[in-house]
């Protein structure tokens, strides 16, 4: 039965490419035409021939996959959204790259072995070389959206599925991969195959643009179209050029909407397509571009464009690898404790490879300023640092807040829609304060947007965003993991470096951060401490940390009239302790306590004051180390 088929099929074939053109049937078709005869002819393959595909060996499918790891990561979520989109039974949703060799391929588990059965797997090869006509292979050579239905396929074993295929191209107008759709079912009809293949074109242009706005993120880009809520959508247009106003990269749209053939404008100034000059385009710059402004071309043209400025590469404040007495200095933060430094050495180190960073500390311990300081020096220190209280937030809320919302996708909500703090963040750091009171549903999105870094907003459609995250919490994490409160999954994802802020009464530069928050709080003022009342700050517990001594010093400031803070001025509960304060410095009367206190300098001054080598020296924990240095008074 199965060589009847393959025998009348193959004839069919001979028959269209001898010239006798069918008026009905699957070679009417000009490209079909085309593509059978380019099999016969140049890949000189046999019809009727039912060999099994081409199948690349698993070490070149991970090189494959490797080259294109960034449109993978873009077109992972698009797959699984077009796969729901198609009521999902029956179908295989495929990535290719510009050979052919299937590289990602979404589909019901309980289908899988019937994909498999027609040649649908990973990394086999769907060129036209090796199977003849086919959507993805057909696509690769006529660079087109198109529709390979049952007979129109070259190899008669293919007749059973029907595939709508689309290019996605890069942003210089190479063939980047190919996106398909195939199904198995008898019943599929080609006229069913316009809703399929629209919703294939929609999903290869959002990839296509999902990956141009990642590949120029360091440039200027300019996004256009003829309305101005068509910005930010699949249709728009995309020009990405240097800080010289040089154009580097359009996308097809804009071509389209220009009028222009690409080599015409590739190193041309964009001063010469645009009414305006190049100092005009960019005071319209920024760098959360979203509203649209008008904007006419030079042949009178008008449309509606944003212009996403260029990050600055500009220097920053970095910590050196100095020893002790040196120390960075940067805004927000006081990092005389060398064990801090050492942290903020190694948490930024990380930071610029992408790697998350997770801060855990008591409340008001700094944990913000920290994640700060790191964000000011980095390389992103030009760009957007957003935080999120998780814990401050009530749980209806946080969704809307952390991923934003499209106008009119729930009552309540603006019409305009709302920017979610991932959005804001893009570019740039999103600090997520409290991790561990997010709630468990949300956990599972931020993990999947951590994964495919896209975020999609309630109600809205999928958009890429350049994240780095440093998370914090005053909780144990793994024990919310053991009660099942936190996922398992995220909490490895994000602690790629957990760095434990000393809460304030371990600090070893209590003097010198009290001197650093009072400079902050006074401002322009002069204001000088007593000495009394420098020992009381210094002995107290501060059970708040810096937040709380922030604020002290803040009111302090405030009722200060003569320039000067005694003691009769401090609140009573720290005046209170006063009593109790330690003079640095000074040695106990102990000769047992005198020994232990000199050992403790020697080792310090042996480690150059690095708090973790003299631990690890002196056989103790840092924690100890901390303790011993309180009890003896010894401060840097």
């Amino acid at each position: 039965m199965h060589n009847d088929h393959f025998s009348r099929h193959a004839q069919q074939v001979l028959t269209v490419t001898r010239g006798q053109d069918p008026v009905h049937g699957p070679g009417s078709d000009p490209s079909i035409a085309r593509s059978w005869l380019r099999c016969l002819e140049d890949y000189h393959l046999d019809p009727a021939l039912t060999i099994a595909p081409t199948v690349l060996e698993h070490g070149r499918l991970l090189e494959s996959r490797e080259r294109l790891q960034q449109v993978l990561r873009i077109a992972g979520s698009e797959m699984n959204s077009l796969h729901q989109q198609l009521s999902g039974a029956g179908h295989a949703v495929l990535l290719t790259d510009a050979r052919g060799v299937i590289l990602n391929c979404v589909t019901a588990p309980s289908e899988r072995k019937i994909f498999e059965r027609a040649g649908l797997w990973l990394g086999a090869d769907w060129s036209e070389a090796c199977e003849g006509t086919n959507g993805i292979g057909t696509c690769l050579v006529e660079r087109q959206s198109l529709t390979i239905h049952r007979d129109e396929h070259f190899r008669g074993r293919h007749t059973g599925l029907t595939c709508s295929a689309s290019p996605v191209f890069d942003p210089h107008g190479e063939l980047l991969a190919v996106l398909d759709v195939s199904s198995a079912r008898e019943a599929v009809s080609r006229q069913s195959q316009f809703h399929t293949m629209a919703l294939v074109n929609l999903s290869a242009k959002m990839i296509e643009s999902c990956y141009f706005l990642r590949h120029f993120e360091n440039h200027w880009l300019l996004r256009f179209h003829l309305q101005a809520e068509s910005v930010g959508l699949f249709s728009e247009g995309l020009l990405a050029f240097d800080g010289e106003g040089r154009i580097c990269a359009v996308n097809q749209s804009a071509l389209n909407l220009l009028g222009q053939i690409r080599g015409g404008l590739l190193g041309q100034p964009v001063e010469a397509f645009f009414d305006c000059s190049l100092d005009e385009l960019l005071g319209r710059a920024s760098a959360n571009a979203s509203a649209s402004w008008p904007l006419r071309t030079r042949d009178g043209r008008g449309l509606f464009a944003v212009l996403r400025g260029q990050p600055r590469s500009v220097p920053s404040p970095r910590v050196k690898a100095l020893p002790g007495i040196e120390r960075p200095r940067l805004p927000g933060i006081c990092l005389g404790d060398m064990a801090l430094q050492e942290d903020f050495r190694k948490s930024l180190r990380v930071f610029e490879r992408d790697v998350p960073l997770l801060i855990n500390g008591e409340t008001g311990s700094g944990k913000e300023a920290f994640a700060k300081a790191v964000h000011h020096a980095s390389l992103r220190a030009d760009k957007a640092f957003v935080a999120l209280n998780c814990a401050a937030i009530p749980e209806s809320l946080i969704e809307s807040e952390l991923f934003g919302y499209r106008g009119g996708s729930f009552t309540g909500a603006r019409k305009e829609g709302m920017r979610g703090k991932l959005q804001q963040a893009d570019g740039g750091t999103l600090f997520l304060d409290e991790i561990g009171d997010m709630p468990l549903a949300l956990q599972t999105r931020l993990l999947r947007v951590l994964e495919d870094r896209l975020v999609v907003p309630i109600g809205g459609e999928p958009q890429a965003v350049d994240v780095r995250i440093i998370s914090a919490t005053h909780r144990n994490l793994l024990e919310r993991v053991q009660d099942g409160s936190f996922r398992e999954d995220l909490y490895y994802r994000l602690n790629g470096l957990e760095v434990a802020l000393p809460p304030l009464r371990e600090r070893t530069d209590k003097s010198q951060l009290l001197d650093f928050l009072l400079t902050e709080e006074a401002g322009e003022q002069s204001v000088l401490l007593d000495a009394s009342a420098r020992q009381a700050l210094l002995a107290f517990a501060w059970p708040g940390n810096v937040r709380q001594l922030r604020t002290v010093l803040r009111t302090l400031a405030a009722l200060c009239e003569d320039g000067r803070i005694g003691l009769e001025d401090l609140p009573v509960m720290i005046r209170q302790t006063q009593s109790q304060a330690v003079t640095l410095d000074v040695p106990s009367d102990s000769p047992l306590d005198d020994a232990e206190r000199l050992a403790l300098l020697n080792a310090l001054e042996q480690q150059r004051w690095h708090m973790s080598h003299t631990a690890e020296q002196l056989g103790v924990s840092r924690n100890t180390l901390y303790r011993k240095l309180r009890k003896h008074g010894i401060a840097r």
